[in-house]
């Protein structure tokens, strides 16, 4: 069974855990929680009745990014054509963790489950994530 959504908006990369100097509990920064629920949501609105996957997954994440609007023409062109990718924040990785992080414990049991990743980051006309999940 394949699995694919899309997160609008503004990408955020799985922030680092803090610890609150007063207590010395650590926590996860609220800007990581907020987008992990989006995902969450997002996948879960075009799944409703979802049934977690059991066995082994492939995972495909292609972040698009928003053209600067300071780039000149003949760059805006490359950009959109795949010859120029964005090289700012967030870092892959993050972008990857914080996917994983927001799908674990629903969309299958634990990210150990997933064996196959493919992941990029391109421009795109606007930002988004788009996040296919297979079942092999």
């Amino acid at each position: 069974m394949t699995y694919e959504f899309e997160v609008p908006g503004k990408i955020t990369g799985k922030g680092r855990p803090r610890v609150n100097s007063y207590t010395g509990i650590v926590y996860t920064p609220t800007k990581t929680k907020d987008y992990e629920t989006l995902v969450e949501q997002y996948f879960l609105l075009k799944y409703p009745r979802f049934k977690e996957i059991v066995g082994r997954a492939k995972v495909t994440i292609t972040a698009y990014f928003e053209v600067p609007k300071s780039t000149k023409k003949s760059d805006k062109e490359n950009m959109l054509n795949n010859i120029i990718s964005p090289t700012k924040k967030p870092d892959i990785d993050n972008i990857v963790k914080i996917v994983l992080d927001a799908m674990n414990k629903f969309a299958f049991k634990d990210d150990t489950q997933i064996t196959k990743l493919e992941v990029e980051k391109i421009y795109g006309i606007e930002e988004k994530l788009q996040i296919k999940i297979e079942e092999y």
